[in-house]
């Protein structure tokens, strides 16, 4: 019975996925790429398509202000800050220089308008007026980044400031800004609009964003572009086909050109080599296993959150679901006892477990069922269960 049962599931898996186009073979992570640092990564698996010194400490430079904006998202939030909100324009604010949002020394600027001249017009005035009006200072605003840096799990990730001005002790990976991208687009998907805006106009000046991709037509819709002569040119980006997000990061490459077609490529390649594959829903049965001296006889093994893979498509005939669990579970037992796990793997895919737990209550036989069943197993060498 049990083989039956999983060879239905492996056939249901491949003929799910049989509808996608086949491409030529090529294994993960063989693209190759002029950034001295990159990472690719599928935005609702998490899963990586392509990785190139990912966790190598590298400057950020303007691609900080994403942790920048990140902080003033959440206050805005949890209710402590207001788009209409303003702050002081300090003489150190407007006296940064670099690229500016052109803020005028002891004027007061809403919240929205800095937050605009952070996003497209990357103003590293607009982040010290932020960081001060915030934290008091640009220092204490940049302990604060990392501290929340490390809360979300950059762990290779250190703020000295809030623009991304050079300093040797202000770092970052390309993985931990990845990381960031994801957080942004999914903790606040009401104010990621910000960064597919392309220009914006303050003091009569009108800036347009830097980020090259917004003006392809490939589905980007964010995020932040960076450069100094230490970190070369770079850009953590996002774009959508297909109900797909990618999320990708580069640095170290040589020129705007050269950041603008890398990026572009890069994305091209993960869209076009890669599918996402939904398998299961949240709560849906999997399987059902036998229950010993239960009231029932057999319990429902769910998954609790979606599954889905992301998988090279010429590999999607490839893929694998294994269940594995240890058969009869004893009664009684509780919705959402952990039961057993899958297993999914493809070629080239780092193999996937899914926990599966039960999906309702089983309570146990009294002394009588118990006694019945005990006398079945003795005599037929099975029990009803029930």
């Amino acid at each position: 019975m049990f083989s039956r049962i999983l060879s239905a599931i492996v056939l249901t898996v491949a003929a799910a996925v049989a509808a996608a186009p086949p491409v030529s073979a090529q294994d993960v992570n063989s693209l190759e790429t002029q950034a001295e640092q990159a990472i690719l990564i599928d935005y609702s698996t998490g899963t990586i398509l392509l990785s190139k010194n990912a966790d190598t400490r590298m400057y950020p430079a303007s691609m900080t202000k994403l942790m920048t904006a990140y902080l003033v998202f959440e206050r805005l939030k949890n209710g402590t800050l207001s788009l209409d909100d303003t702050f002081p324009v300090s003489e150190e604010a407007w006296r940064k220089g670099g690229s500016k949002m052109f803020v005028e020394v002891g004027s007061r600027v809403r919240v929205e308008d800095l937050l605009r001249g952070i996003i497209i017009q990357s103003g590293n005035d607009a982040t010290i007026v932020v960081a001060e009006g915030l934290s008091g200072s640009e220092e204490a605003f940049a302990r604060e980044m990392t501290a929340k840096a490390n809360e979300l799990g950059m762990m290779h990730t250190q703020f000295r400031n809030a623009s991304g001005w050079p300093d040797d002790e202000h770092y970052t990976t390309a993985h931990d800004l990845a990381v960031l991208a994801e957080h942004i687009i999914r903790d606040f998907p009401e104010f990621y609009h910000f960064y597919s805006e392309t220009e914006f106009t303050y003091s009569e000046i009108t800036q347009q964003n830097r980020n090259p991709l917004l003006y392809r037509n490939i589905g980007a819709d964010g995020l932040k572009t960076g450069h100094t002569e230490a970190s070369g040119y770079g850009l953590t980006a996002s774009a959508v086909q297909n109900g797909q997000r990618l999320v990708l990061v580069v640095n170290g490459l040589g020129s705007t050109k050269e950041r603008s077609q890398e990026a572009e490529r890069i994305l091209d390649w993960g869209f076009r080599e890669f599918g996402t594959y939904r398998l299961f829903s949240a709560g849906e049965t999997v399987d059902q296993s036998p229950v010993w001296l239960g009231v029932d006889g057999r319990v429902p093994l769910i998954v609790q959150e979606p599954v889905s893979v992301v998988v090279r498509r010429n590999h999607r005939d490839d893929l694998k679901v294994v269940l594995k669990t240890q058969e009869p579970v004893p009664a009684p037992i509780e919705a959402g006892t952990p039961l057993g796990t899958l297993e999914i793997s493809a070629p080239g895919m780092k193999t996937k477990e899914v926990p599966l737990v039960a999906g309702e209550a089983v309570a146990r036989l009294g002394s009588f069922g118990r006694l019945k069943a005990a006398v079945e197993y003795l005599v037929f060498g099975e029990s009803s269960g029930g």
